[in-house]
This record gives structure tokens, sequence and C-alpha cells, in this order.
């Protein structure tokens, strides 16, 4: 007596493309002009210069959760398919009105209403949900308001000028201060708009948040206080750097401290925040240890 071995339905590796390349050429139509302009004027500045990592990490994120796009049992409900065409509207009315008249606010941050409106009606919401975290991220492409700059950016430079002339002056230094303007030496700086940290701040909590999704941690009380010491990292790390740059000018004077070192303080900047954020986490371990994670069965 002979047996027949079923076989398996073959795959189609193109199936997935065939389905979502209307979906990709529309967003493709979208919103490759907008990066394009990003890519040749907000983000050779280096206050949006996080925005092209941001973008690559996002779209890392999205291709590491790939097989939700082929889950052919999905089957969104009426409700999420409601939701998901409210939002698809709201996202690109926000995005006609951002690219008629030139406000990035609008026509960057559509782009997270498009794709989750496009997830629910397609997918559903456990798709969302498993994609959260780079629709999420996509927020800190979207460039600041100014009146969130203005009103950040002024309290910020009188509290880095007031902690620099104080620690370095405890320290020996012929500092002194007026307003956001520190004498040291023959040397007069100003603490510019630039200085002041905010985007540097944005970026850096981008950052921790990301590394906070990547180690994936157990322990609730852990990802609360790292969550709510980023933006003081982020602060202090700010304030190193402005204190090494006044070091910088006082002893190799004011070229050294506005040419390449000015740069370079920048990612040192960066360097300092993710060593605060990476020796945090490590003190914290040792108080709320991460619990073994249980593992579904199959």
């Amino acid at each position: 007596m002979s047996t027949l071995a079923t076989r398996a339905p073959a795959i189609d590796p193109l199936g997935p493309l065939k389905t979502w390349w209307p979906i990709l050429l529309g967003l493709l139509v979208l919103y490759v002009p907008t990066y394009w302009m990003l890519a040749h004027g907000l983000w050779n500045s280096e206050e949006q210069a996080h925005g092209p990592i941001v973008l690559i990490v996002a779209l890392f994120l999205i291709w590491q959760q790939r097989a939700v796009f082929v889950d052919e049992a999905v089957t969104p409900t009426r409700v999420e398919a409601a939701t998901g065409w409210a939002l698809l509207i709201v996202g690109l009315l926000a995005y006609a009105l951002g690219r008629s008249q030139d406000i990035l606010l609008f026509e960057v941050g559509s782009q997270i209403p498009v794709i989750l409106g496009v997830l629910l009606i397609t997918l559903g919401w456990r798709t969302a949900r498993a994609l959260w975290f780079a629709l999420f991220f996509l927020l800190f492409m979207i460039p600041l308001p100014g009146f969130v700059v203005d009103a950040a950016t002024g309290p910020l430079k009188q509290y880095i000028s007031v902690i620099a002339e104080q620690v370095l002056y405890a320290a020996g230094y012929p500092i002194a201060r007026s307003g956001v303007t520190l004498t040291v030496g023959q040397y007069q700086l100003l603490v510019a708009d630039a200085c002041s940290g905010l985007h540097s701040m944005f970026s850096l909590t981008a950052m921790g948040l990301l590394y906070l999704y990547l180690m994936q941690r157990t322990s609730i009380a852990r990802n609360l206080i790292i969550m709510a010491a980023i933006l003081p990292m982020a602060f202090l790390a700010n304030v190193v750097r402005v204190m090494v740059l006044i070091l910088v000018t006082y002893h190799l004077g004011d070229e050294a401290g506005q040419g390449f070192l000015h740069g370079f303080a920048g990612i040192m900047l960066f360097i300092v925040g993710l060593l605060f954020l990476f020796l945090l986490d490590a003190l914290l371990g040792f108080v709320f240890p991460d619990r073994p994670r249980v593992k579904a069965k199959a």
C-alpha cells in the first residue's frame, strides 16, 4: 500500500510585491519629492542632520516586520477600514496643504496618518501595532514648529550660560557672563541659538527611545527612569559641549573654537549623551534586572 506525499503549496516570492506595488508606487510619488527637497535643503543643516538617519531606521524597522504584509489570514473589520479611510483622507489633506503652502510640518508629518491609514484599510490594527514604533519614530523627521523653537531657545541658552560660567569659574578660569555672552580671558563668546541644544536634545531623544526599543528591557521601572532621564542627559551633554568649546577657544584661540573643533564638538555631544545613557542603563541593571521572558508555546 503506497502513500502519497502531500506537497506544500508553492509560495510566490513576488506575491507581496504584486499586492503592494500600487500602494508603494503611490507613497513614492507622494514623498520622494519631499525627501529630495529635504536632502537638498533642511537635512544639510546641523539642526536637522538626523533626518535621513531617522528615515533609514524607520525603513529598517518596517523591513524587520515585513512578515506582517504577507499574512493572508488578516481581514480588517469595518471599523478598522473606516478608521483607516479617515486617517488616510486627513493625511492626504495635510500633505496637500503642506506641499502647496510650503509647510513642512504638515507635508512631512502627513506620512504618519497616510501610512497608518493604509495599514488599517488593508491589514487592520494587528499589523499597525506590529509597526507602531517605526511609525512613532517618523515623528522625529518632522521639523520643530517655529513657536516651539522660539519659546525654548532663550531659556536653554540662559541655563547653559549660567552653568558653564559657574563650573569653569570654580575650576579657576577667568570667566564672566553678561546674559548669554561669556568672556573668558581676552575672548568673548556668544551662546547662539544653535548652541541652545534644542535640536540636539530632540535627536538624542530619538536615539534614546530607539535604544530602549531595541534593548527590550522587561523592567518597567528601568524603562521609565531611562525615559525620564533622556532629556536631562541630552541637556547635560550640551553643557559639556559648550564648555569644551570655551576651553578650546581659551587655550587654542578663536579660530580653533570656531573651526573644525566646533563641528567635532557636535559629534562629541552625541557620544557623551549616548555614554550617559549606557552608563545609566548599566547602573539601573543592578537595581532593576531584566526578568526572564516567557516564551509563547508553539
